[in-house]
Formats: C-alpha cells, structure tokens, sequence
C-alpha cells in the first residue's frame, strides 16, 4: 500500500509540472511577440521596416466626426515651404512626367502621371480638366477621428501640406477611397499596397494619429507578406 501511494503521489507531481510548463506565458509559441507574423516566420519584426513601426501606433477606438471640416486643416494648398508655390503644383511637379507650366516655373498646366500609384495606369493632367488627384493618404477626416481634432491650426496646416501625405493620384479611383483607412480601402494595383501602408504608417507615427484595431489588423495582413518593405 506504501509502494501504490508513492507511485500515485509521483505522477501527481508529474502531470502538474507538465500543464504548468505547457501554460506558460510566452512559451516559445510562433507569432505571438510584437510584429510577429506569417511574413516574418513567427520572429519579430526588423528594425526599421514598417511592420515592426505599425505596433509603436496608438490603438483607440474612432472619435466622433462631428466639427470637422476641409477648413479646420487651413487654406488648401498654400505655398508652406516658402518656395513661390502652392503645394499641389508642387507634388504635381514632383509625381507628373513631362511637366509644362504656364508661368515658367510654378503652375503646372500639362503632364502625365505615368504609373498612377493607385491602378498602375497613365492618366494625364491637363489643368481645369484634370483626371488627377492630390490625395491625402492619411485622409484629413480620418486624421480629425484620430487625434488631429485636438491639434493646434498650425500642425494641422503642415499635416495637410506635407508631401509625405500627398501623392498624385488617378482622380476616380480617390474619390472611391474617399476617407477610407486601410480597413476598409487599399489601392486597386495590389503592387503598390505595401507601400501605400508603410507611408500611411510613416504619416500616422509622424504626426501621433492612432489606428483602430481593425486598421492595425489591416495594416499588419498586408505587411505580412512584404516584412522588409521600409517606410518612405
């Protein structure tokens, strides 16, 4: 009887000491650290790609969109870095192709956007009759539900003039976007997603803007497969 009650007492022990081991937290179980996933191999995110920047983001729920307005992010288009030009002349000056002005240097009159980011198409650019945007990546009104209703005019103005949020852009495929984030709009040209999210996430760091889970969630499912896209 001695003999019985020490075997039982042993495997007693035994067992216990195999659920705590297979019940630790963290226990060597792929894809559970921080920017961890199907595109790194369960191992961390590298240093300086966007997939390891899109878990230093704030994760909140979205404001309420009440007060916002174009306004609100100043005069569209102004001249912010002193140079004589609007900033939408010069992201067209920066994205177009074959570039003519209709004042020597500044007022872009005709180009071609030759790879629209957006569909990977051409689209021209005649001025007045334009079939180009200049989008915001990060979509004013989303930045408003995302921390900028607490902004000071002033960093609001620079959020909506500065060229890392800004591309040239195929006109009806951004109207389509509209202020969609990434969980609920990404570019119809599956080649530019990667880096269309890397320069959101670089917006977003920049400037303080949270994310939503499901945006993160979003952001993470594309990143997943290109770990080693950097941001912009």
């Amino acid at each position: 009887m001695l003999t019985y009650r020490r075997t039982l007492a042993a495997s007693a022990l035994a067992a216990a000491t195999l659920v705590t081991t297979a019940c630790s937290t963290g226990a060597d179980v792929p894809g559970t650290g921080a920017g961890s996933g199907p595109g790194t191999g369960g191992k961390p995110a590298a240093h300086g790609t966007a997939l390891a920047a899109v878990d230093t983001l704030t994760v909140k729920g979205r404001a309420p969109k009440t007060g916002y307005e174009r306004e609100k992010f100043g005069r569209a288009w102004v001249d912010v870095d002193g140079n004589g030009c609007g900033t939408r002349d010069d992201i067209l000056k920066r994205d177009l192709d074959r570039v003519r002005f209709s004042d020597g240097h500044c007022k872009v009159a005709s180009g071609t956007l030759a790879d629209d980011p957006y569909t990977g198409t051409s689209v021209a650019f005649v001025r007045g009759r334009s079939k180009v945007d200049i989008d915001h990546v990060v979509a004013l009104s989303d930045a408003w539900q995302k921390g900028a209703q607490k902004w000071d005019p002033g960093t609001r103005r620079r959020f909506a003039n500065d060229p890392l949020n800004l591309l040239a852009v195929d006109s009806a495929t951004n109207r389509r976007k509209s202020d969609g984030d990434a969980a609920t709009w990404l570019p119809p040209n599956k080649a530019y997603r990667c880096p269309y999210v890397a320069r959101q996430i670089a917006v977003k760091q920049k400037y303080g803007v949270w994310v939503t889970r499901g945006e993160r969630d979003a952001m993470k499912r594309v990143l997943d497969t290109c770990p080693q896209q950097r941001l912009p």
